[in-house]
């Protein structure tokens, strides 16, 4: 049976949802241009830092160990790998939030290829799985490998940050 009270609640959710979806959208920035790496997870482009979503690399003063026991500045790796990569070529991230710095959260990209994928892929970054999910089966593919900061030992980048450190 018609029920106009139904239909009324249906289009005003519709509405509601469609302007919900254009306000998140609208308030989605973009950011273009030559980036300079900050670290391994962090860039800035026009003055405006951006830190890659869903991961979290080795700070750049944070040493890792080799399979022999051997100490490397694997913070400084990540972020020398990062600089090396993108090469001075034009970056475009996409800012989803802002964090307590007042960072622009985001996800980057090199000529469409995911900058957090290939850092986590290559052993240089892991998975920051507080906040995201995205980059697990990169990390594990990594881990697998042996590659970059699987190959030895080395405190998770945020345990780093509370002053863990290995013996």
């Amino acid at each position: 049976m018609f029920n106009p009270k139904r239909i009324g609640h249906s289009v005003c959710r519709v509405t509601l949802l469609g302007a919900l979806l254009f306000a998140t959208q609208a308030h989605a920035q973009t950011f273009q241009g030559t980036a300079s790496v900050i670290d391994g997870d962090t860039l800035e482009i026009h003055g405006t830092r951006l830190r890659f979503e869903g991961i979290d690399a080795p700070e750049t003063s944070q040493n890792c160990y080799d399979s022999n026991g051997e100490a490397w500045r694997c913070g400084q790796a990540a972020a020398l790998a990062l600089d090396e990569f993108i090469a001075r070529r034009p970056v475009r991230c996409v800012a989803v939030n802002q964090d307590r710095y007042g960072r622009y959260i985001a996800n980057c990209y090199l000529d469409g290829t995911d900058l957090s994928a290939v850092l986590v892929a290559s052993g240089l970054a892991v998975a920051y799985r507080k906040y995201s999910t995205r980059y697990i089966a990169d990390e594990d593919r990594a881990r697998a490998s042996v590659e970059g900061i699987w190959n030895g030992a080395f405190v998770m980048p945020w345990e780093w940050r509370r002053g863990v450190r290995l013996p």
